[in-house]
C-alpha cells in the first residue's frame, strides 16, 4: 500500500529525521470496497465493514546510549494522542449519556475552576483563548501546578479563534476526576483502554527495553518509560493531555472502532451519530476547522473531512471515516534531541504524499 509514502518515510529515516518508526495503513477489504462501489453504498451505513492493515517497521528504537532496532510491538510515548484516545473519548461518552452538556461552563462540573465563561466545547475545540502563562511553572509541585491551572482565565477572543493548548485537556482531566472520584489515568484505563481491548497500553510503565525512549535531557538522562511532556510528567496520574504509552496494534484497534462507527465486537463504544458529528466543524463560529478533540483535514479527491491529530514526540493519526481508511504513524523523532521545525516540515510532506496517493487511487 502507498509505495510513495513508504518511500518518503524510509528516505527521511535514513536522513536522520527520526531514528525509527512503526506505521500502519488501514483500508477496507477490496471485496467490501467493490461491493460498496457497486451498490453505491455510503460507508457510513456499513457498520460491519471488514478492514485490512499493513504495518511497517524501520530503523532504530534507541541510538543513545546504545543502539537497538525497532520492533512492531514496542511501546511509544504518544504524547498528545492521549488527548483523542483517552480524554476526548471519555468526554464524548459522557455527552452521549447526558451527564455533561457540551455548551455548559466547565465550572458546572469542576467547581474549583474560577472562569465561568469557558465551556466544554471551547476546551475541546481549542477556542477557549485561555491565558496559559503560569509563573515558574516548571518549578511547581504537582499540587501547586494543578492549583495554578484552576485559576487560568479566558481572553477577549473566547470562542472566536483556534489556539491549540494543552490546558483544555488538562482541565477536562480534572473534571473527569471530579465526576468519577478517581485518578485520571485509572479512569482512562478502566473506561477507555480496557473496553477497546487496548491491553498493551498503559500509563507510567515499568522500565523495559520494549519502550521506545524519547529525549536526552541536559543532565544526560534519556527519558525511557517516563512521560516526555513536562506538564504531564509533573501531573502524573492527574494528566489528561499526555502520558499514554501504546503500540501500533492497540492504536489500530482504536482507529478501527472509529471506522466501524463506534462499534466493537462486544457492543457500541461511541454512537454512530457521535462519529458523524465529528466530521463537522464544531467551533463556535463554524469556521475554525476543528472538531471535538480532533483537527479537520480535507481529502484531496472529493473534499471529504478527515480526522487528524498529532503527538509532539513524532506521532499522528489520520482517519477517513467516509472511505474507511486510516494512517497511523509512530516515530521517536525527539530521540535523542528535539528538532521540531525540521520534523514538522517532513511530517507535512509525508501527509501530502499520502493524501495524493490516496486521491489517485480513486481515479
Amino acid at each position: 500500500m502507498y509505495p510513495q509514502t513508504q518511500k518518503i518515510i524510509s528516505q527521511k529515516q535514513a536522513q536522520g529525521i527520526f531514528p525509527g518508526a512503526v506505521y500502519a495503513f488501514i483500508e477496507p477489504e477490496q471485496e467490501q470496497a467493490l461491493m460498496d462501489l457497486e451498490e453505491n453504498q455510503n460507508p457510513l451505513l456499513a457498520k460491519n465493514r471488514k478492514f485490512t492493515q499493513e504495518i511497517h517497521v524501520l530503523g532504530q528504537a534507541r541510538i543513545v546510549p546504545e543502539s537497538y532496532p525497532m520492533e512492531e510491538d514496542f511501546l511509544f510515548d504518544v504524547a498528545s494522542l492521549t488527548k483523542v484516545v483517552c480524554t476526548t473519548s471519555l468526554v464524548l461518552r459522557l455527552i452521549e449519556d447526558g451527564k455533561i452538556d457540551l455548551d455548559a461552563p466547565l465550572k458546572n462540573y469542576l467547581l474549583a475552576f474560577q472562569d465561568e465563561r469557558i465551556t466544554i466545547r471551547h476546551l475541546l475545540t481549542h477556542t477557549s483563548d485561555i491565558q496559559t502563562w503560569i509563573p515558574d511553572r516548571d518549578k511547581l509541585s504537582q499540587s501547586e501546578l494543578k492549583a495554578a491551572y484552576l485559576t487560568l482565565k479566558s481572553g477577549d477572543q473566547l470562542g472566536q479563534q483556534v489556539k491549540y493548548t494543552d490546558a483544555g485537556t488538562i482541565l477536562l482531566g480534572f473534571m473527569l476526576e471530579e465526576l468519577y472520584w478517581d485518578d485520571a489515568t485509572d479512569i482512562f484505563q478502566e473506561e477507555v483502554l480496557n473496553p477497546l481491548g487496548m491491553m498493551h497500553s498503559l500509563f507510567s510503565p515499568h522500565p523495559s527495553k520494549r519502550i521506545v525512549p524519547t529525549e536526552q535531557l541536559a543532565s544526560g538522562e534519556v527519558l525511557h518509560g517516563v512521560t516526555h511532556d513536562p506538564k504531564a510528567r509533573v501531573l502524573a496520574e492527574h494528566a489528561g493531555n499526555a502520558g499514554l504509552f501504546t503500540t501500533i496494534g492497540d492504536l489500530i484497534k482504536f482507529v478501527t472502532m472509529y471506522l466501524r462507527l463506534g462499534s466493537l465486537p462486544e457492543g457500541q463504544f461511541l454512537r454512530e451519530e457521535t462519529i458523524k458529528e465529528l466530521l463537522r466543524d464544531q467551533t463556535p463560529t463554524g469556521e475554525g476547522q476543528r472538531s471535538l478533540g480532533w483537527d479537520l483535514k480535507v481529502d484531496l479527491s472529493e473534499g471529504r473531512p478527515l480526522l487528524f491529530h498529532t503527538g509532539y514526540t513524532g506521532t499522528f493519526i489520520l482517519i477517513d471515516i467516509l472511505e474507511g481508511s486510516g494512517f497511523i504513524f509512530l516515530s521517536n523523532r525527539v530521540h535523542p534531541t528535539d528538532h521540531r521545525e525540521e520534523y514538522i516540515q517532513v511530517r507535512d510532506e509525508i501527509l501530502k504524499i499520502y493524501l495524493t496517493e490516496k486521491a489517485q487511487k480513486k481515479k
